[in-house]
């Protein structure tokens, strides 16, 4: 272990002697720790399972968030829905106007529990294509992140489980392509009950097989077609990097956990080989409480997702020095690159009534019908309760001879990736808008997989509480605007094949409206919204880079102690919702911290 450790001796208080989760700074009593993590979200928590997996090595949590424990909303897998936005286990962001909306603002949900997003997303499980990950090897120089070596972090991150009707899953995905550990996993599985449309999806797929080829199985790489869904389920729950990773973690004496902990400030402590060292922290439960410091003998590792990261390293120096200095922040390190490049994955969702009633919208009516089904969830883990929104989705791209290639190429991240995604659900399943008082419905949800738009965060204040201006610049591009309203055509199309013929009765809203090049685009720039999927801010780059914000080791450019390990890091869109991306990100993160901590441990 460095010499830091000995260096800060004289705030340290002590050694380890059992795991504790704290509910509040007031309680806490700290301690000796090599390890800070800020975040107790997905990547937090698989990097303090795989840290305390190593004897004697003591790490700290902590989590600005509420704990996820007892929270049922989370634990029904289709109670997802209920958990964000404008809910208490969400941060309630909001962007600023976007341009490309019509100069609408849109929620902006971020998981504020622990488990983070992973505790409150719509469970929908994938990796991401072979050629994400060769771009971010090739974008890093870093042969390590590329698809082959990411196999390994698959195959131990994840936990096959039967779902939870125990159906027979022969064709539905391919074994091999998946993980079945038997360690410190992600629970996954297959739908766990049937829905009154999965045969007229497999009947178009037959039908439009040129369009909507069928794909076995997406975990292998090449993610084209539609497919069934797997999603982050085990026996009918929610399986979360809180109850993933952190839990069967906590029992070890070597990690405690602080919930309700807003870390404030990074604290330099000294320079390391001529750089600034950050080794402690300051937190407080709310703006106006008592700040604590703590600090680790190794490193602080940053977890706090794409919003909460780089607005961390703002507030403490870390940033572009003229918009710091703006603010009253003496610059410690000038990164223009941080905070910039956000990018996510724009959302539109087409509705369609139905002929009957025989959808899940009737459900969420009827609260002793809802009621009955909460009762059998609790009882048995069985039910409508137990599935995510949809039992299918599919990945898909524009035609080769596309017109808009013409003037730009292609940002997919290879041909067997796609430009955009959509989601099957048997019920009203628009994000953020509540269930019209009638009517039943079936949803095809879309989102941009393969954005050329790029925007940025920006502070307003000096004031770690006060919520950065967040501007991901949506549909900015010719590109973008070309993609989506390509992808409501399909839609339309998948949806004209005569297995719908007597189950579907007609588009609802807007989306009716939109037949037109120049009303779909309308719609398009009137309805859509996020998926929720916000990366890039603090992005990695070359060692040696004078753009990026961390090495491909994830540690911070140009200083000493601080490493980031979520979502900021990926450089471009996934193939994926970007938890899949992230629990792979945070593996391979914490092996190279392990790497770093004993040269003695050879890694892949």
């Amino acid at each position: 272990m460095s010499a830091i450790k000995t260096l800060l001796g004289v705030v340290c208080f002590g050694h380890l002697t059992s795991a504790v989760l704290y509910s509040s700074p007031t309680e806490f009593v700290p301690r000796d720790y090599d390890y800070i993590i800020v975040g107790g979200g997905t990547a937090g928590s698989v990097v303090a399972s795989r840290l305390t997996e190593i004897p004697d090595v003591s790490v700290l949590v902590l989590e600005a968030g509420i704990s996820h424990e007892g929270i049922i909303n989370s634990q029904i897998p289709l109670f997802c829905t209920t958990l964000t936005p404008n809910t208490p286990y969400d941060w309630n962001y909001t962007t600023t106007p976007q341009a490309g909306y019509n100069n609408r603002s849109v929620p902006y949900a971020r998981g504020r529990m622990l488990g983070g997003s992973s505790s409150v997303n719509y469970q929908v499980f994938m990796r991401g294509s072979a050629d994400d990950w060769n771009r971010y090897a090739a974008v890093s120089e870093d042969d390590g992140w590329n698809w082959n070596n990411m196999q390994q972090y698959i195959a131990r991150n994840e936990r096959v489980t039967p779902p939870a009707d125990n159906h027979n899953t022969t064709g539905e995905f391919i074994p091999s392509h998946h993980g079945f550990s038997n360690g410190s996993a992600i629970s996954i599985s297959l739908p766990g009950r049937s829905t009154p449309i999965d045969d007229r999806v497999l009947q178009t797929l037959q039908e439009q097989s040129d369009e909507f080829p069928f794909n076995p199985d997406m975990g292998g790489g090449d993610v084209l077609g539609i497919g069934w869904m797997i999603a982050s389920i085990g026996h009918g729950q929610r399986s979360s990097a809180a109850t993933g990773f952190l839990e069967p973690a906590l029992p070890r004496d070597t990690l405690d956990v602080v919930v309700n902990s807003h870390v404030t400030k990074l604290v330099q402590t000294g320079t390391e080989d001529g750089v600034p060292s950050f080794h402690c922290v300051e937190f407080a439960e709310a703006a106006g409480a008592e700040t604590k410091r703590v600090c680790a003998s190794e490193e602080i590792i940053l977890s706090a997702g794409s919003i909460g990261t780089p607005v961390l390293l703002q507030v403490s120096g870390i940033g572009n020095r003229d918009e710091l200095t703006s603010l009253g922040i003496e610059t410690i390190v000038h990164n223009p690159s941080v905070g910039k490049n956000l990018t996510d994955h724009p959302l539109l969702a087409g509705v369609w009534t139905t002929k009957g009633n025989d959808t899940l919208d009737s459900m969420f009516r009827d609260a002793s019908l809802l009621d009955s089904y909460v009762t059998e969830w609790t009882d048995n883990r069985t039910g409508p309760l137990v599935s995510p929104i949809a039992n299918h989705l599919g990945w898909l791209r524009l035609a080769n001879n596309a017109s808009i290639f013409e003037t730009v190429e292609d940002p997919a991240s290879g041909p067997n990736s796609s430009h955009w995604e959509i989601i099957i659900s048997n019920f009203w399943a628009v994000p953020g808008i509540p269930m019209p008082a009638e009517g039943n419905f079936v949803t095809i949800t879309t989102a941009l997989i393969s954005p050329t738009s790029r925007g940025e965060l920006q502070l307003v204040s000096s004031d770690p509480f006060e919520p950065p201006l967040i501007n991901p610049n949506f549909l900015s591009t010719d590109f973008d605007i070309f993609a989506l309203k390509e992808a409501i055509k399909a839609i339309k199309r998948f949806m004209s094949g005569s297995a719908w013929e007597d189950y579907i009765d007609a588009p609802y809203g807007d989306f009716a409206n939109a037949n037109t090049d120049d009303e779909i685009e309308a719609f398009v720039r009137n309805s859509a919204a996020s998926i929720y999927h916000p990366l890039s801010t603090a992005a990695m780059s070359p060692r040696g880079a004078g753009w990026g914000v961390v090495d491909p080791d994830l540690k911070v450019k140009g200083v000493e102690g601080l490493r980031i390990v979520d979502a900021s890091v990926i450089p471009y869109m996934p193939n994926a919702p970007t938890q899949g991306p992230v629990y792979l990100i945070s593996e391979r993160g914490a092996d190279l911290i392990i790497a770093d901590l004993d040269d003695s441990i050879e890694l892949c």
